[in-house]
């Protein structure tokens, strides 16, 4: 907030952008980068709503990192949601905490000075509602990829066609500009069209449509048909900006961190696999033991951010922190981390993931295809071994590696376990082999056009420009 004169205050006063986001460090890190971006080069202030189930330590850290002359931020307060049953999914847990959490948002932005326009993210469009009673134009950030966004915008018209006797949706699943999605089950959850999610989720691309624009983190070379078929002007739907990729740069380690960058510094170019699954994701505790093996058996260097393994098998439930809830290698198979210590090192619950990425020694990174690292490894020219647990992250895995050809397949067997072998051959080929060689081949070739994307003139910058200008005027 300014102090000083009245006549400081009114100099120094700055348009102010209002955003409600969806819970969860992946959404918060890239609108936290386009924060950065409207409040260094475009002149705003920006203010961030999160909803009171989703803080932590990690989101509280993250916040504060923000330069705090023209950034705000508003925790707004709890809301009862132990009415929902105990196996809800978590789409539905956010978009219930969302709709709850109105009549809280609405007093928070009549209170907030100089609000020019109204943003809210993925599940969070039932925030419009507000704008709308109190004037604000509202946008739409959509912090992963133009398949989801074109996925998530045609699910209305899917549901328009099915009948009471379809339970799932088509296979394969046809959209303007994108390639096949093969297996409805890599649309999990929302291939049940029972499921409270899926309600959810046809609900929020009816709501994608009431938005004056909509702000998508990517960029046309990683997704081209779906970028041709996005920003061509269609009645009836927003237009769409390509601002991405938003990514962090690297971040400036401590001590601890620091050391595992300095054993990067021991090993030769591209011989290293980085293993992590992001912010949110957690294995069960079979999968851990056999994904350790599979690394031990491959015979590869690899760097592993180790997460203490998920309770009821549910690979999201660590979604809101970094943190592990318990001491995670001592759930590692016995004698693992004696066995490896010559070319492994493990390390507990977080890295400095974009430094690793950045580090000569990288030579790809066993990802859960999180939107996030997807760009990050991008930014970075590091091809991916993909490993998707939830969310979109199983469209994503099939683009990356079908569409873009930048990442390989880990293949899971029965019960959808991937055994230590199929963990042991692809590590190789990534590392050693043809298939990770021209993977890196191409991940080169798109990380010169992001880079490009990014530049002053560039397609990002533009693109954001022209939202901008409507803003101001």
């Amino acid at each position: 907030m300014e102090v000083g004169s009245a006549a400081s205050a009114v100099q120094q006063r700055r348009p102010r952008v209002a955003v409600c986001m969806t819970p969860g460090i992946g959404h918060l890190i890239p609108i936290m980068e386009l924060a950065k971006v409207l409040i260094d080069r475009h002149g705003f202030s920006v203010t961030i709503i999160t909803l009171a189930f989703s803080a932590s330590a990690t989101q509280s850290s993250l916040l504060s990192s923000l330069p705090s002359d023209h950034f705000s931020h508003i925790s707004l307060p709890p809301v009862p949601l132990d009415d929902l049953p105990d196996d809800v999914r978590i789409e539905t847990t956010m978009s219930e905490a969302t709709v709850r959490s109105l009549p809280a948002l609405r007093h928070a932005l009549s209170a907030l000075p100089d609000v020019v326009v109204f943003i809210s993210d993925l599940f969070s469009t039932d925030t419009f509602s507000v704008a709308s009673q109190l004037g604000l134009p509202h946008y739409l950030f959509f912090p992963t990829n133009l398949l989801a966004l074109s996925l998530i915008l045609h699910l209305p018209v899917i549901e328009a066609a099915a009948t009471d006797h379809d339970h799932h949706l088509p296979d394969p699943l046809r959209l303007p500009g994108c390639f096949p999605i093969p297996r409805p089950d890599i649309l999990h959850p929302i291939q049940d069209r029972s499921n409270d999610a899926y309600r959810w989720f046809v609900h929020h691309g009816r709501r994608y449509r009431e938005a004056q624009g909509i702000l998508v983190n990517s960029f046309d070379a990683i997704e081209p048909g779906a970028a041709a078929a996005l920003c061509e002007a269609e009645p009836g739907r927003p237009p769409v900006y390509l601002v991405g990729p938003l990514t962090r740069k690297p971040e400036k380690s401590g001590d601890e961190e620091a050391e595992c960058l300095r054993w990067l510094d021991r090993h030769p170019p591209r011989s290293v696999l980085y293993v992590s699954f992001g912010s949110g994701g957690t294995l069960p505790k079979a999968q851990l033991a056999e994904l350790a093996l599979g690394l031990e058996m491959s015979g590869q260097r690899f760097l592993w951010v180790v997460r203490s393994p998920s309770d009821g098998e549910e690979n999201s439930e660590a979604f809101f922190t970094v943190q592990s809830k318990a001491d995670p290698f001592r759930f590692l198979p016995n004698g693992f981390a004696e066995r490896t210590q010559d070319v492994g090192l493990l390390i507990p619950s977080w890295a400095p993931q974009t430094a690793v990425l950045h580090h000569p020694a990288t030579g790809g990174i066993l990802s859960h295809c999180g939107w996030n690292s997807t760009l990050e490894s991008v930014v970075a020219g590091v091809a991916m071994v993909a490993w998707p647990l939830f969310a979109e992250q199983r469209q994503n895995a099939v683009m990356l590696a079908a569409g873009a050809g930048i990442a390989l397949l880990a293949k899971a067997g029965e019960g959808g376990l991937v055994p230590r072998e199929e963990v042991a051959r692809v590590v190789r080929e990534m590392i050693e082999g043809e298939e990770g060689k021209a993977a890196r081949r191409q991940v080169a070739e798109l990380r010169e056009k992001a880079l490009n994307n990014l530049k002053v003139g560039g397609a990002a910058e533009k693109a954001l420009d022209d939202v901008v200008k409507e803003w101001k005027r």
